[in-house]
């Protein structure tokens, strides 16, 4: 039996909030990545990351569209208990997270990320990090003696100030699973590297997926509104680098909607 070759797969959101959800999504998963390493530098990067969800998190209608989101998929998926050709073991687990995070998300008070500006220490080290090496240990000693303390106290704190940001986590999570699910994958070609779709749908998607070989040595350039989707596969290797890859690349796509 043949082996599946590798693939890489490419998102491409398709509104300002589903980047925006992507976004934090990405941050997360980072700050937790390096929150739990053991080292002072990964901290550092954790707390960096920290920063960067505090000011992406700081929409004022973030909290509120997840809400409505999520109440909106509740009263979609509700009523399909009801309906034989659905799997209770899938749709309840999938109905009780949905409550939990819009529990945790109501109990939540002020904006995101309010418990770290609301510390001048960890402002201080924020400001600092826009300037170019500007968290020397001469010019933050505070901070150089933190990072030299134990490890095991530095994991405390991080996970101390990841945690207030769980529910959002939570809720976008939900979402973005929500959304990925609700695609189904095509097979395309895009002849010389270059791929054009006009779009009739009614409904717009939110987000694209694409799916390639991993040893395609090209990457998608993606450009789309509500009429058109053009991709271009750009070289990244060689003499194709930075140009239209001359080669027929043959790859799955995926329109996903809520």
């Amino acid at each position: 039996m043949r082996r599946p070759l590798s693939v890489i797969r490419y998102e491409h959101p398709l509104n300002e909030r589903i980047r925006t959800l992507m976004r934090l999504e990405d941050l997360y998963h980072r700050a937790q990545f390096f929150a739990a390493q053991a080292d002072a530098p990964a901290h550092h990067a954790a707390l960096a990351v920290l920063f960067e969800i505090t000011d992406v998190a700081a929409r004022a209608d973030l909290k509120a569209d997840l809400l409505q989101e999520l109440e909106r998929q509740k009263q979609l998926l509700t009523p399909l208990r009801s309906n034989p050709g659905i799997e209770s073991r899938v749709l309840e687990p999938l109905l009780a997270d949905i409550d939990r995070a819009s529990a945790a998300l109501l109990a939540q008070t002020g904006k995101a990320g309010v418990h770290l500006r609301d510390n001048e220490w960890l402002m201080t080290i924020k400001q600092r990090t826009a300037i170019p090496g500007g968290v020397c240990e001469f010019d933050l000693p505070g901070y150089h003696y933190w990072l030299n303390g134990e490890p095991a106290a530095r994991q405390n704190d991080l996970h101390g100030w990841i945690e207030p940001f769980l529910p959002i986590y939570d809720g976008l999570a939900i979402i973005l699973r929500l959304l990925r699910d609700n695609g189904r994958a095509t097979r395309q070609t895009a002849y010389r590297g270059v791929f054009q779709l006009m779009l009739t749908t009614s409904k717009v998607a939110q987000l694209l997926r694409l799916t390639v070989p991993l040893d395609l040595p090209c990457v998608p350039e993606i450009s789309a509104n509500k009429y058109a989707l053009n991709i271009r596969f750009i070289g990244v290797t060689g003499m194709d680098r930075g140009t239209v890859y001359d080669h027929d690349v043959e790859f799955e796509l995926a329109f996903c909607n809520l």
